[in-house]
């Protein structure tokens, strides 16, 4: 009986240390994930200052564009209506001639 209680003891204790062990790992594990998820936020911040404070210059360059297309455009747009007015002016002598 003596030698069950003496096990029991040892085993206890055997678990005790196990715990132990297990809550120092289960820390480590726990600090490891803070300082990661510390650094990523610190990056995250870092990189929206960035954009925030960075000029767009494609934005500039974009609207340039957008002009000289729509210029353009409208420009090819008048010349295709005057040649269609044109060719409608000369159908209609074409047929009053006849």
């Amino acid at each position: 009986m003596r030698d069950n209680i003496g096990e029991l003891l040892s085993t206890l204790k055997v678990a005790e240390i196990l715990e132990k062990n297990e809550d120092k790992t289960e820390k480590k594990v726990l600090w490891i994930f803070a300082i990661i998820g510390a650094v990523a936020a610190v990056a995250g911040i870092a990189y929206a200052v960035y954009r925030y404070l960075t000029p767009d210059y494609l934005e500039d360059f974009d609207e340039d564009f957008d002009e000289d297309f729509d210029e353009d455009f409208y420009d090819d747009l008048e010349k295709e209506e005057a040649a269609k007015a044109e060719a409608d002016e000369k159908e209609s002598d074409e047929e009053a001639e006849e």
